[in-house]
């Protein structure tokens, strides 16, 4: 087995590509799984059983990132969906990981695996699985990468919010509302944590590397705590529109998020604005990275305010 023959799944995406482009810097030899043509091997998680045997064939480590991400445009999620894609496809690259014999295995989870806790920041002493289908899907492969006994070195990576260049997301649609004049000015209040892409991509190797992190969840973010508010205020001054000081009361917020309620009743589709996309623009998810930082070292390079110009010059590149 070569040591340095590592496999990435989702290796087209946001995170995967740039995880790609620092392992090969870093001397990886890298091969692909998913359903891009660019891959080296085809797999549809989708389907079941469909995971190729000599997936892991001479690989010594495997990045596993490929999965359904949680659809905020969905009034409903397919549970049945999330299991198959998120749960039963990690279970089938896990045992086919332990036939090879690979040494690592870093799953990339989410903050959103767990149920929200009054701790604030929260950390990975947070376990109760969360309550949504999405987030069930994601706690339950972490159980199996962590506690099935496939692999030497199981790790679980739970980035925060990611930025970086990427027109898919909330942040550029946010970015995109914030220039047309189109998002509210929110009050402060809410806490939120975010990571730079490339900050997760160099927290996932150094994961793979270390001997002490095997068996561990670190929660990856910037070490930096923003309030919504802050975020908009950023944008503005990124796209070099003046600073506001006022501020659209909840109340009105909330009334025009009943609208958007009824919309998404009547039509079958989200509203821009709902109750529940409401509670996320302001409400708190506020982590805490410092055991990775304290067990591994790791300090992130990268903070909104600084890749904010940066961002924007690729989404007025991209329009």
């Amino acid at each position: 087995m070569a040591e340095n023959k590592v496999l990435v799944t989702g290796a087209t995406g946001f995170i995967g590509s740039v995880l790609c482009r620092k392992l090969e810097q870093n001397g990886y030899s890298v091969v692909s799984a998913g359903r891009s043509e660019a891959s080296d091997f085809y797999w549809d998680l989708a389907a079941a059983g469909s995971c190729p045997a000599a997936l892991c064939a001479g690989v010594g480590t495997v990045f596993h990132l490929a999965g359904k991400a949680h659809a905020l445009a969905e009034n409903r999620q397919d549970a049945a969906e999330y299991r198959q894609i998120n749960s039963t496809a990690t279970r089938e690259l896990l045992a086919a990981a332990q036939r090879a014999g690979v040494k690592r295995f870093v799953y990339f989870s989410s903050v959103k695996a767990v149920a929200e806790t009054e701790r604030q920041p929260m950390d990975e002493t947070a376990d109760l699985p969360a309550a949504d289908p999405y987030g069930q899907s994601k706690y339950a492969s972490e159980q199996l990468v962590l506690h099935g006994g496939y692999v030497p070195h199981p790790v679980v990576i739970r980035p925060s919010m990611v930025y970086g260049c990427s027109d898919k997301g909330n942040l550029p649609r946010m970015v995109n509302a914030v220039r047309r004049g189109i998002f509210p000015p929110l009050p402060q209040g809410n806490r939120r944590s975010m990571v730079h892409v490339d900050d997760v991509a160099a927290a996932a190797i150094l994961a793979a590397e270390r001997p002490q992190a095997a068996g561990q969840i670190y929660i990856v973010t910037d070490g930096q705590c923003y309030s919504t508010r802050d975020i908009y205020d950023m944008i503005r001054a990124a796209l070099g529109k003046p600073p506001l000081n006022g501020s659209v009361p909840l109340a009105l917020l909330r009334l025009a998020a009943k609208f958007g309620d009824c919309f998404g009743r009547l039509a079958g589709r989200r509203f821009p604005l709902d109750s529940d996309s409401l509670d996320k623009l302001t409400g708190s998810a506020w982590y805490s990275s410092d055991k990775i930082r304290r067990d591994l070292g790791f300090e992130p390079e990268h903070t909104l305010r600084d890749t904010l110009p940066e961002i924007i010059r690729y989404l007025s590149y991209r329009a």
